[in-house]
């Protein structure tokens, strides 16, 4: 039987509230390739490192010398994977989220929802479609309750129905954002950032958006390169 987090049994975990973001197509998740799933056969690695910055002071600047937390979500389980499924004992972001600690010295939190998503694909589908459609902010387990001395945060999560998954929306606004510089990071099966950026422009308003990085979830593991290549880019490394 699927899961709809929207029933009786659902509704005490959750908050639900209405905004300009939000959504009612189906979910387009990222594929989330394990680093023992290897190179795709036909497409290979699709790290694109999304737009310019926006409402920026030179986030490149503050990236030297701020202090950084990654802060990401990220889903393990049954996983989309090129139009099949796969089971993931390690979702892709928290891949990627491993790459990233490889090379750039942080301090990280992984957001855990109180309410953890279902194993079976298509119930997160449709969870995720009830959470967007109604504007759902669902409760983090863990939430800080502030960002402390950090002033650089990275964003990580998958892409889900082409915007980041409504616990994104729960973290970012549960915090004050004020002057911090955002970089949002992405793994995705088709649509790179896609909306990512402009949520969190949205939810975000006194926060910088600096340019973001985003991998294919299947070839997750081969984007060392491009992640190097972006890490310098944006002035972390």
């Amino acid at each position: 039987m699927q899961q709809t987090p929207h029933s009786q049994s659902h509704r005490p975990r959750q908050v639900s509230r209405r905004s300009a973001v939000g959504g009612t197509l189906a979910l387009g998740v990222a594929g989330l390739a394990g680093i023992a799933a290897g190179c795709a056969p036909d497409s290979g690695v699709n790290v694109p490192t999304s737009t310019a910055p926006s409402r920026t002071t030179d986030p490149t600047r503050r990236a030297a010398s701020g202090s950084v937390l990654l802060a990401y979500f990220s889903r393990s389980g049954e996983n989309y994977y090129y139009g099949d499924r796969t089971e993931l004992e390690i979702g892709n972001t928290e891949v990627l989220v491993g790459m990233i600690r490889s090379r750039l010295s942080c301090d990280v939190h992984k957001i855990e929802p109180a309410d953890p998503y279902p194993f079976d694909y298509e119930e997160t589908v449709e969870r995720n479609r009830n959470e967007q459609r109604d504007d759902v902010r669902p409760i983090i387990a863990n939430q800080l309750s502030s960002f402390g001395t950090h002033s650089i945060v990275l964003l990580a999560s998958p892409v889900w129905n082409s915007s980041a998954p409504m616990i994104m929306h729960t973290f970012v606004e549960s915090l004050d954002l004020a002057g911090v510089t955002i970089y949002p990071i992405t793994t995705h099966a088709v649509s790179g950032l896609s909306g990512v950026p402009s949520v969190y422009e949205e939810l975000c308003p006194d926060a910088i958006i600096g340019a973001g990085f985003t991998a294919r979830g299947e070839a997750v593991a081969e984007a060392g390169g491009a992640l190097d290549d972006w890490l310098r880019q944006v002035g972390l490394v």
